[in-house]
């Protein structure tokens, strides 16, 4: 993921809700949301070159999602890859504030990375930059990118308002499962290609023509893009799950809409 807008305990119906953009090499191989062959309890995207995930939900009601974080042209090679981070902590069974602070022993061994942890009660976050750091999110709108937590990035800005905004009209009050067209507006926002002005756009080094094509919330490419954008809203009874897939140019490839059940404490 390289952008994640999230509403943690700010709904009366949804405790948490995410709005996030993947974005990637088009070539790179990749399954659509789904559930896991390999864990069928889990279901999100799957990279099919290292195995893990960016964004994964579960029957047993957790959820995580990474970022990498950008800082310069060329990351060096990291001997695990951040997706496992997703992968391991869906499929496993302690606290999401455990599982954060534990990472800090290996954190050097992942490129750089954001994570967000739910296992149902407790939502964490956990980054390896620009040191290993752990903290349980505190109530309200929040940012995660390619650059510290809450930072406050034009597409950040963008998605967390366009966020604030849905949850606030009557759409938040519909089931997706009957009208999945209640989401409609969040995906329009996710899909706004407007570049940020040069005097608000970050320094992560890659210098400025690169940046200006990255700061919108949906970046277009032929070769780089985003390739999804996912909303996730967990209730009390499990996961409404929609993502909308592209290909080069913004192509819209599909869209899929699944509810994965969680239990019922």
């Amino acid at each position: 993921m390289c952008l994640i807008a999230l509403a943690w305990q700010h709904h009366p119906r949804w405790p948490l809700a995410i709005a996030a953009n993947r974005d990637e090499a088009h070539a790179r191989p990749t399954a659509a949301a789904g559930l896991d062959p390999d864990a069928p309890s889990v279901y999100g995207g799957r990279d099919l070159v290292q195995g893990g995930s960016w964004l994964q939900v579960s029957t047993s009601g957790r959820l995580a999602a990474v970022t990498n974080v950008r800082n310069g042209l060329r990351a060096a090679a990291a001997p695990r890859s951040r997706g496992w981070l997703v992968r391991d902590f869906v499929r496993g069974t302690g606290p999401a504030s455990v599982f954060a602070e534990a990472i800090g022993a290996d954190a050097d061994a992942y490129g750089p990375f954001n994570l967000l942890a739910f296992d149902g009660a407790t939502l964490a976050f956990a980054s390896n930059q620009p040191r290993p750091t752990h903290a349980k999110v505190s109530p309200g709108l929040h940012a995660m990118s390619n650059g510290a937590f809450d930072a406050a990035w034009p597409k950040s800005t963008l998605a967390t308002r366009a966020l604030e905004t849905w949850l606030a009209s009557p759409l938040a009050l519909e089931d997706p499962r009957a009208a999945p067209d209640a989401l409609e507006p969040m995906f329009r926002a996710l899909a706004d290609t407007s570049v940020a002005p040069d005097e608000a756009l970050p320094d992560t080094g890659v210098g400025l023509e690169l940046e200006r094509a990255l700061s919108p919330p949906f970046v277009r490419g032929e070769a780089y893009g985003t390739r999804s954008s996912t909303i996730v809203l967990a209730g009390d009874d499990g996961f409404v799950f929609a993502e909308r897939r592209f290909g080069p140019g913004a192509d819209l490839l599909g869209t899929s809409h699944a509810f994965v059940p969680r239990p019922v404490v």
